[in-house]
């Protein structure tokens, strides 16, 4: 496989005829140092230091590559030991070739540290989360992880890699490897346990389904410093969860997508199906009101005057929320609800309702739909 290649053809300035002659092509030292950063999803970032041989008057680097892929329009070169007397005179691109090259000017002969930096393709990142919910289900020891995949066709040799959070580490990373690292720890940050009825999505009355209809069941992360977050955003990412069953193991509860969060704002695991909170929801009144007819007699328009009852029944033996979300469509007004709400959208209500343990709470509302064709 072949490598990246770094190639110095140092020109001197002949003091008898004021030509420049090139040498002979020289190759490079390895690697100073090289930096793989994973700050953006999209893009590998890479960094590596060098040392060139820089002889007085103008020099020559040639920067090729073959066997990876590197944007070339990304590559970008700075000068460390001596930036305010080496000079960077032009930068050109062969036709037809996977190189740069670089005409340097420096005054005195040197050892010159440069930094040479370009987005390279073929390196991946995946985040993966391991949440451990504790057994009263109130608080999460959260865990995530940097899995790194290396298909550029580049071995990295004690590269560090970066992240915009977590730990920096230090690794060789070879052409097709995959490695896994700790990025993040965070012990008792608190949840908020919900139950979500959607009344968009499930039965109505449990008692005319076969089986029993489960309640979806959410754990509910705010990314905020109060709760021991809040420190950078939550990369989107795989979460398998777990709970401690209180006898000094684990129970596996499932697995979710965590999406992005930005610090401040909060995100939701579905942790599975709860059959503890039972939902009945039935219509108890729907009426047309003030229809307008046609010439012809034919209904055109008209308004409903309509009512909804849902119980709600908790089998726990502690306190649960249920977020109860309602859709009506069209234009409408509420008449008068049991229950305070929030409107998500123009069609969409939200009830947050908090349970009492082995109780039961019933929420009606009653609204107007307008112009209901």
């Amino acid at each position: 496989m072949k490598k990246f290649l770094i190639l110095v053809a140092v020109a001197v300035l002949m003091l008898t005829n004021l030509s420049i002659a090139r040498t002979k092509l020289v190759a490079l030292p390895e690697r100073a140092e090289t930096v793989i950063r994973l700050d953006n999803p999209l893009y590998t970032l890479v960094e590596e230091e060098r040392v060139l041989a820089l002889q007085k008057g103008t020099n020559q680097v040639d920067f090729s590559w073959t066997g990876v892929s590197i944007d070339p329009d990304s590559i970008r070169i700075k000068i460390l030991s001596h930036p305010d007397e080496v000079n960077l005179i032009s930068v050109s691109y062969p036709p037809g070739e996977n190189a740069c090259i670089w005409q340097m000017y420096s005054p005195s002969p040197y050892e010159e540290k440069i930094r040479i930096s370009y987005l390279l393709k073929n390196i991946d990142r995946l985040i993966t989360y391991k949440a451990i919910a504790d057994k009263d289900e109130t608080k999460i020891n959260l865990q995530s992880f940097l899995i790194l995949r290396n298909f550029s066709g580049e071995d990295f040799q004690l590269a560090k890699i970066l992240l915009d959070y977590g730990e920096t580490y230090e690794k060789s990373v070879s052409h097709e490897e995959t490695r896994q690292m700790l990025l993040v720890t965070k012990s008792s940050v608190p949840i908020e346990k919900k139950f979500t009825f959607d009344a968009r999505k499930l039965p109505w009355d449990p008692e005319k389904v076969i089986g029993n209809v489960g309640i979806p069941v959410t754990y509910e992360i705010k990314n905020e410093k109060k709760h021991g977050l809040g420190e950078f955003a939550l990369w989107s990412g795989k979460v398998r969860i777990f709970q401690d069953d209180g006898k000094g193991a684990t129970i596996f509860l499932g697995e979710d997508n965590l999406n992005f969060t930005p610090v401040d704002e909060k995100c939701s695991l579905y942790v599975g199906d709860s059959r503890d909170i039972v939902v009945t929801q039935r219509k108890i009144k729907d009426i047309k009101i003030n229809v307008r007819k046609n010439d012809s007699n034919a209904v055109i328009l008209y308004d409903t005057d309509e009512i909804i009852k849902v119980e709600i029944e908790n089998f726990k033996d502690m306190p649960s929320t249920l977020t109860l979300i309602e859709e009506i469509p069209g234009e409408w007004d509420i008449e008068e609800t049991s229950h305070a709400y929030e409107k998500e959208d123009a069609n969409t209500l939200k009830f947050n309702i908090t349970l009492a343990p082995k109780a039961k709470e019933t929420v009606t509302f009653h609204y107007h739909r307008r112009n209901v064709r």
